[in-house]
């Protein structure tokens, strides 16, 4: 099964994206998380991944709830899984907003004051009145109620009765750095308030929360980057497999003199080079960051990305540009690539963790930058 996309004889790269993989993923969180269940983040188009064949295929996987970002997602995926509980969290933007999360069906995420009042005067009515979700924030000074005044909502909603908190939720700030302090802080913090909310589930880890123990897994987790095959911690073994390998087609091979240079900002060769041109760039979300050594876009130690090839990783040769990136496969010798061929960007060979720190940003960043010039192709579980 494929996604909208230019046909495979005419793209400059191919996303292969692994089903099986990713409902693997799901379950080996779901068994991580026990007692508590395990829901999915699914927002921006399933973390670049597909909306569609994401969600059917975690559906199939057992999974029956999803967070997505923003309401319009929530519509969209609505339309794929009529029987999911599906959640906003980045709450209400306004009164006109309130019609569509009724239509649909969509449980917002209160995080104000403001979602608390229009969510009273326009929320939908079920078997219970206006469901939805309490944000407390505990550290992250981003969305939230305070602790004091979710103290205060319920109070307030004892006497009115007005909404229904299915969950009370917080968000962990340093999760994935297992012996931060502020991940006790925050448990401490959520602790304290969750007990208030006698009647609701409670929700705090993320990917990493999961991994941090017992006591952050409260009723439900919520697992993001990981079920993508992104690592919940850095610098331990990844238990997730890889859902996505991305990979750039060679359109030109060149060979190169020593002291000639090389793309944007002329970075020199040492040596003389076989060059593979290949048909990726930031525009399909390979970062000019990751560019090659000889290239000064950053201020730590690195010598930027490398692809994978004929059994051997290739570095990135001088600087990513809009369309191509330049590789250097003088290592593997003459004739031992072909124009036409493809080179591994991330994928069972080169982590997408990898590479991420190879461009100094996350796996986050790099799969929702994924560009609508690859050709993908789903393979495995829904495919």
């Amino acid at each position: 099964m494929t996604s909208k996309g230019p046909p495979p004889h005419l793209a400059g790269g191919r996303l292969t994206v692994d089903l099986s993989a990713l409902a693997a993923n799901y379950r080996l969180l779901s068994q991580r998380s026990k007692p508590a269940r395990t829901a999915a983040v699914v927002k921006a188009n399933a973390y670049g991944l597909g909306i569609a064949p994401v969600a059917r295929t975690l559906w199939a996987a057992g999974c029956r709830r999803f967070f997505v970002a923003l309401p319009h997602e929530g519509v969209a995926l609505r339309a794929l899984l009529p029987e999911a509980e599906i959640f906003v969290f980045t709450g209400l933007f306004g009164t006109e907003a309130a019609s569509a999360y009724r239509d649909a069906r969509l449980i917002p995420v209160i995080n104000s004051q403001s979602d608390i009042s229009i969510w009273e005067a326009h929320g939908w009515d079920a078997k219970r009145p206006r469901p939805c979700v309490i944000h407390v924030d505990t550290g992250m000074n981003r969305l939230g109620l305070t602790p004091q005044r979710a103290r205060a909502f319920v109070e307030e909603n004892a006497l009115t009765g007005a909404l229904t908190p299915l969950l009370i939720m917080s968000h962990l700030a340093c999760s994935d750095q297992p012996d931060h302090p502020m991940n006790r802080w925050q448990l401490e913090s959520f602790q304290q308030v969750r007990t208030l909310f006698a009647e609701s589930e409670s929700s705090l880890a993320n990917s990493a929360g999961i991994f941090l123990g017992s006591d952050f897994l409260a009723d439900l987790t919520r697992p993001g980057i990981a079920l993508y095959g992104g690592a919940p911690w850095r610098g331990i073994a990844n238990p997730m497999q890889p859902v996505v390998t991305a990979e750039a087609r060679i359109v030109q091979i060149r060979q190169v003199r020593a002291g000639a240079t090389v793309s944007y900002g002329a970075a020199p060769l040492t040596r003389d080079s076989i060059i593979a041109t290949c048909a990726v760039g930031y525009a399909d979300g390979y970062h000019r960051a990751a560019s090659g050594a000889g290239v000064p876009l950053r201020r730590v130690d690195g010598q930027g990305a490398e692809g994978f090839i004929q059994g051997r990783k290739v570095p990135v040769l001088g600087r990513v540009t809009m369309d191509l990136s330049l590789f250097d496969i003088t290592d593997l010798g003459h004739d031992a690539v072909a124009v036409g061929d493809h080179i591994e960007l991330f994928g069972p060979n080169i982590s997408i963790d990898a590479v991420a720190e190879a461009a100094g940003t996350i796996a986050y960043e790099l799969l929702t930058s994924l560009g609508q010039r690859y050709y993908r192709e789903y393979v495995g579980g829904e495919a």
